[in-house]
C-alpha cells in the first residue's frame, strides 16, 4: 500500500473535486493517488461523498486493484449524495453533486487552505438537468473568481521531457459563432495568456497560431478571415512583442506536425513551438488528444490559483467497470503541484 507524506504547509495540498459521481472521477482519483508516478510531496484533499469514495474503494479491491490508498488515510471533505448513483447514468442529482463539490473545492482554495485545484470530469448534461447553465467547469470557475479565463492543454513528453502547450482562442461555442468571437481584443488577449504561460518555462518562447480556413485561406481564395482580420492583428501583436517569434497563421492541417515529431522523438528538437494558439475547440483538441491523450492536462489560465483537469470526459460507457486509465489524472495532479510551486 502506498504511503502518503503529510505536508508541512498548504503549498503541498492539492484539492480534488471528484466530478460526476456516475462517471469515472472517483475511480481514477483513487488509482492516481496509489501510483508511484505521483509526487510524494503532494497531500490530496478530496471533495466528494465519503460513502461513495469508500464504496468505490471496496469495489476496486474486489476487482483485484490493490495499489490504491485506503480512504481512511485520506483527507476528505464529505458532501453526501442525495440519492444512490447508478454508474453511467447522469441526472439532476449527479449534476447537483458535482456542481456543489466543485463550488466548495474552489472556496477552499479562495480561503487559502490550498493553492491548487484538480477537477475530475463532470457531465454538462447533468449540470443543465440540475439547473446550472454553464458550458463547463472553466466557465463556472471564471464566474466564481470574477476572472477572464482561457483553456490551455499542457503535456510533458515521456520520451524527452518536452512540454507541449496548446491554448484555445474559443471553446464551447457552435462553429457558426466562431467568426464573430475572433475579435482583435480576444486574439491578442489569448496570445498574451499563452505567452505568459510559456514564459514559466522559457524566457523567449516560440509561438505558432493556426489559421481559421483550410490552408489558412490561401491568400483569400478560400476564406478572407486571415487576410482581413487575423494577419493584421498578428502584425500588431508582433510590434508589441518584438522579442517573441510568432509564426502564423499556419495551415491547420500542418500546424501541429513539428509538435508531434518532437513529442515522439528522443530529443526536444529546435523547431517545435513552445505554444500553439488554436482558434476553436476541436481544431486544438483533435491534435492534442492524438499526440498526447494520456498525458495532456486541461489547465485554466487566468485564475488566481492553479487549476488542472484530465483531458477526457466522464467515460460513462465504462463507468462501474473499473477499467478506466488514470494516466491523465496523475498528470493533472502532478502538474497542479508543479505549476503552483
Amino acid at each position: 500500500m502506498t504511503k502518503f507524506k503529510t505536508p508541512s504547509n498548504k503549498k503541498s495540498t492539492v484539492v480534488i473535486s471528484l466530478g460526476d459521481p456516475a462517471g469515472i472521477g472517483t475511480e481514477i482519483t483513487l488509482k492516481a493517488l496509489g501510483s508511484n508516478r505521483l509526487n510524494e510531496n503532494i497531500n490530496p484533499l478530496l471533495v466528494g461523498c465519503k460513502n461513495n469514495i469508500y464504496e468505490t474503494y471496496s469495489q476496486l479491491i474486489d476487482h483485484g486493484i490493490n495499489n490504491i490508498p485506503d480512504p481512511k488515510t485520506l483527507d476528505i471533505i464529505d458532501i453526501p449524495l442525495e440519492k444512490k448513483v447508478i454508474p453511467g447514468i447522469v441526472n439532476k442529482h449527479t449534476g447537483s453533486a458535482s456542481f456543489k463539490w466543485l463550488h466548495d473545492a474552489t472556496n477552499l482554495i479562495l480561503e487559502g487552505k490550498a493553492n491548487a485545484l484538480v477537477t475530475a470530469p463532470i457531465s454538462k448534461i447533468a449540470w443543465h438537468k440540475a439547473g446550472h447553465k454553464f458550458a463547463g467547469q472553466t466557465e463556472l470557475l471564471g464566474k466564481l473568481t470574477n476572472k477572464k479565463t482561457s483553456m490551455l492543454f499542457t503535456a510533458i513528453s515521456p520520451n524527452n521531457g518536452w512540454r507541449f502547450n496548446t491554448l484555445l482562442a474559443t471553446t464551447h461555442i457552435p462553429l457558426e459563432q466562431i467568426n464573430k468571437k475572433l475579435t482583435k481584443e480576444l486574439i491578442q488577449y489569448k496570445l498574451d495568456a499563452l505567452l505568459n504561460f510559456c514564459r514559466k518555462f522559457k524566457d523567449r518562447p516560440l509561438i505558432h497560431i493556426a489559421g481559421l480556413n483550410p490552408h489558412a485561406g490561401e491568400e483569400g481564395t478560400i476564406g478572407i478571415e486571415e487576410q482581413s482580420i487575423i494577419i493584421p492583428i498578428l502584425n500588431e501583436w508582433r510590434l508589441n512583442n518584438p522579442d517573441i517569434k510568432l509564426n502564423g497563421p499556419i495551415p491547420p492541417d500542418t500546424c501541429w506536425i513539428s509538435a508531434a515529431e518532437t513529442w515522439n522523438g528522443d530529443s526536444k528538437g529546435n523547431n517545435a513551438p513552445d505554444g500553439i494558439l488554436a482558434l476553436y475547440h476541436d481544431q486544438g483538441l483533435i491534435p492534442v488528444k492524438l499526440i498526447a491523450f494520456d498525458e495532456a492536462v486541461n489547465t485554466t489560465v487566468g485564475l488566481p490559483f492553479i487549476r488542472t483537469s484530465p483531458d477526457h470526459g466522464t467515460a460513462l460507457d465504462i463507468a462501474g467497470e473499473f477499467k478506466a486509465r488514470e494516466t491523465s489524472m496523475i498528470a493533472a495532479i502532478n502538474n497542479a503541484w508543479i505549476l503552483s510551486n
